[in-house]
């Protein structure tokens, strides 16, 4: 026998109740931002609480923030710890993708819930692990948004702040304000960012630009276009960079402006005479290709030769990370100030490989060779290390190592890579009477190739795989298709599975 219990009347002091979750990742102000709310509440006379839990970790897990709050009276309130699907009054997410996982957790309902997001993005780990592109599509996020939603804001809350020299969650706290969900002033959540006495000046500027594109329905940022790198330096420097730039000009014009990005890339990376020589070889494919295709295939080569010649090495990682704007940038990231210590740890983990490509062609040729002083290269630097570059001698011997471009070209790692770069365009080159598609395809499995160490030889390794599968396919009409079907499944996972799957199909019909 079932027993049957009444139904209890629902309190209607509950529904006297806001609640308001924020989702935020590490780094956004998620916690600021809730004591900013709890704070405007109390002063305007609420009972509030709130609450957090905590993803896995920063930049892994979004720790979710949850505010209830009601006018005070002589009965104290019950509040939840955790906001509940369907149950959400206003939602405050920090970044697109917690827009996204705030829908799917059904936070968000069309009968009551107010979306406040910011439109910008930072990846999640699962997105920057794919070899190729993992970014998650974000229009499809906003379309969902705007299903699920009563009411959605929209902005780059992020860019907003950062324009004002502030951080995330004052903008946020400004839309929160300018979308009229809680009965308070705007004056009062101003009051509460100045009793906070933290960057008040930076934070109510924030505030109001946040205010101002809640007020004005989406109002994403628009970024104009980047403007073309000024170069700078000697003036014999720029006589020798403008006869190389000369060069480009003479060339079709279609390929122009790829052979200019891939010059700048190369001389970059080490000097004008590599340059030249980069753009030797993009003429030699000139010379074979034509109008009447496009010149597909000396565009295609203009930019994936510059990849090859560019590759990554001690040297080069040394180089970038001992750069003057790569310390202007992570400072700016960061918000620090002039005037306070930013310490910056760069981790390293070089294989026994890498150690043996830094040395002389021909000595490096013979450690590689030889099983023991590569056990030997790899117990003495193979385990990871830390090194603070914000301290003398850490920054020294990595700016020594990025100094080293005129040495360069007499490594072991060197010679690897011109030999190979040669056999890739010999390679692609092949078919090119029979099959033009075909070349082009190969050419463009050069970026499955990128990073260095571990990272480099699994892609070398997917690399290699494609090229293989591209001889069994080669001779068919469909050549060119199988390729690029080859080149995307290796894109798509870091275990090659997919990559595996294409290949046994290829196998099972060449």
């Amino acid at each position: 026998m079932n027993a049957i219990f009444p139904e209890q009347p629902v309190d209607p002091r509950a529904a006297q109740i806001t609640k308001l979750a924020v989702m935020a990742v590490g780094g956004q102000g998620g916690g600021v931002l809730t004591g900013w709310i709890e704070a405007l509440a109390r002063a305007q006379g609420y009972a509030v609480q709130a609450t957090s839990v905590a993803g896995v970790a920063q930049r892994t897990g979004a720790t979710i923030y949850y505010v209830e709050m009601t006018p005070k009276t002589d009965h104290q309130p019950i509040f939840a710890l955790a906001p509940s699907a369907g149950d959400v009054d206003i939602l405050i997410a920090a970044e697109m993708m917690e827009v996204g996982r705030a829908v799917m957790r059904g936070f968000v309902t069309p009968d009551r819930t107010v979306l406040i997001g910011s439109s910008h993005r930072a990846l999640a780990v699962s997105e920057k692990t794919v070899p190729g592109d993992g970014i998650a599509d974000a229009e499809e996020v906003r379309a969902a948004a705007e299903i699920a939603a009563q009411t959605l804001i929209l902005a780059d809350m992020e860019q907003l702040a950062v324009g004002q020299g502030s951080v995330i969650s004052a903008s946020l706290f400004g839309a929160l304000a300018g979308v009229d969900a809680l009965p308070f002033p705007r004056a009062a959540f101003e009051d509460a960012i100045r009793q906070s006495g933290k960057a008040v000046d930076a934070s109510l500027r924030a505030f109001d630009a946040g205010f101002d594109a809640a007020q004005n329905g989406d109002a994403d940022t628009v970024h104009t276009p980047d403007t073309p790198r000024e170069i700078t330096g000697p003036q014999d420097l720029l006589r020798e960079y403008q006869r190389l730039l000369d060069r480009i000009h003479a060339m079709p014009p279609a390929v122009q402006q790829m052979a200019t990005a891939g010059l700048l890339k190369v001389v970059d990376f080490q000097d004008y005479a590599y340059g030249a020589s980069y753009l030797d070889r993009v003429n030699g494919i000139i010379g074979r290709d034509s109008s009447e295709r496009g010149w597909l295939l000396s565009i295609t080569a203009a930019k994936y030769i510059a990849n090859a010649m560019a590759y990554d090495d001690i040297i080069r990682v040394a180089d970038i990370k001992t750069r003057g704007p790569r310390f202007d940038r992570i400072r700016a990231e960061m918000g620090a100030k002039p005037d306070q210590v930013m310490q910056l740890t760069e981790y390293f983990h070089p294989r026994a490989e890498e150690i043996a490509g830094l040395l002389p062609a021909k000595l490096g040729a013979w450690v590689e060779g030889r099983p023991k002083a590569m056990a030997w290269l790899d117990r003495r630097f193979g385990k990871g290390r830390r090194l603070r570059t914000d301290s003398l001698p850490a920054f020294v011997m990595l700016y020594v190592l990025g100094g080293l471009k005129s040495y360069r070209l007499k490594t072991r790692r060197h010679a690897i890579e011109v030999a190979h770069l040669e056999a890739w365009l010999d390679r692609c080159l092949a078919p090119l009477e029979e099959d033009y598609a075909l070349c082009v395809e190969m050419l463009r499995c050069r970026r499955l190739i990128k990073g260095y160490s571990d990272t480099h030889a699994r892609g070398l390794t997917k690399f290699d795989s494609v090229m293989n599968g591209a001889q069994m396919v080669k001779g068919r009409k469909d050549a060119a298709d199988w390729v690029a079907r080859l080149r995307e499944a290796a894109l798509q996972d870091p275990e090659g599975k997919a990559l595996s799957g294409a290949l046994e199909t290829i196998r099972s019909f060449a």
